[in-house]
């Protein structure tokens, strides 16, 4: 039962697909499913860091900020002050380190508040979500910074084989992450400290250690979302991931995902991821308001919610 639990959004994702398929006949072109997995790329890049955290029991809200500050801070430091840059003018490849180094540290400091200094995740990471926000419209002055060298550009602008590289690297990193979660003693012991952190700690897992390390990994891939998304728009801009973490709260409640911690399959999260991007698609085609959409959302994860509660058996995870 519960190897299957998380497929459970399957039958919904049918469903909004036939619909799909009855609003537009483009519905069910390649092109249109393509466009469907690279709009979705991103949200799945960040789906993936906020289920290492949810399994823990804990979370971040911070990562949507994240998204938009690392590769602002980068392409600042890249592009030329005749454009908006500082001027320093950095080698790309720097700046893309530099882009991931900053996700990493706002992972560690995010981590090291909630875990040694242990303050509320929720109201750490909304400081942190407003503070890096207010640097990223500091740096921006409010401004898109364009002009970004194709290097810096790759990840979210390169196709392979075809196909746009952001859905392949997307699909690997959901592989690697469901591989973590189920073969490595650090993926396991992020079920054990959501599941009981004081039991955890008493079998010898290293749970501060690990905890940290789900901020960081976390904090570290909402970075790299941003450097592709930075990459399919050819620019930066200052509201760059702006409202992104309800949507990847909406794609891990609807996986199966719960926010006590414990529970959920990265399976079950690409399952959600999917579910949203098909549904925004859909209500497109259909021509329906962009400001629809969010309430859409929630009903749909009230509906999950209840779905999930009523299929739900005692004891079983």
């Amino acid at each position: 039962m519960k190897n299957v639990r998380e497929l459970s959004v399957l039958p919904g994702l049918v469903i909004v697909a036939i619909i799909g398929a009855v609003v537009s006949p483009a519905f069910l072109s390649a092109a249109n499913l393509t466009l469907i997995l690279r709009q979705s790329a991103e949200l799945g890049i960040v789906v993936i860091g906020l289920t290492f955290i949810l399994l823990t029991g804990k979370l971040d809200i911070s990562l949507e900020s994240t998204v938009g500050l690392a590769p602002m801070v980068a392409a600042w430091l890249l592009i030329p002050a005749a454009v908006g840059g500082l001027g320093t003018e950095i080698n790309e490849f720097g700046a893309i380190g530099i882009t991931i180094g900053i996700g990493m540290l706002v992972g560690l400091f995010n981590g090291f508040l909630v875990v040694k200094v242990k303050l509320d995740p929720f109201i750490v990471t909304l400081a942190m979500l407003i503070l890096l926000r207010g640097i990223t419209l500091g740096i921006s002055e409010g401004k898109t910074l364009a002009g970004l060298p194709e290097a810096f550009r790759y990840v979210g602008s390169a196709r392979w084989a075809g196909i746009p590289a952001a859905i392949w690297i997307t699909g690997i990193l959901f592989l690697i992450a469901g591989l973590l979660l189920r073969y490595t003693s650090w993926g396991r012991a992020l079920y054990a400290i959501g599941g009981n952190a004081e039991a955890a700690r008493a079998a010898g897992i290293r749970v501060d250690f690990v905890l940290i390390t789900a901020f960081v990994a976390a904090s570290a891939l909402a970075a790299f979302a941003g450097l592709m998304l930075a990459g399919r728009l050819a620019s930066v801009t200052s509201g760059m991931g702006e409202n992104l973490i309800f949507s990847a709260l909406a794609a891990a409640v609807i996986g199966g995902v719960q926010l006590t911690g414990g529970q959920g399959r990265i399976v079950g999260a690409l399952m959600g991821v999917l579910l949203l991007g098909t549904l925004t698609n859909v209500l497109t085609l259909a021509g329906v308001p962009t400001f629809w959409i969010n309430a859409v959302y929630g009903a749909v994860i009230l509906l999950a919610l209840l779905v999930g509660r009523l299929g739900a058996k005692p004891g079983v995870r």
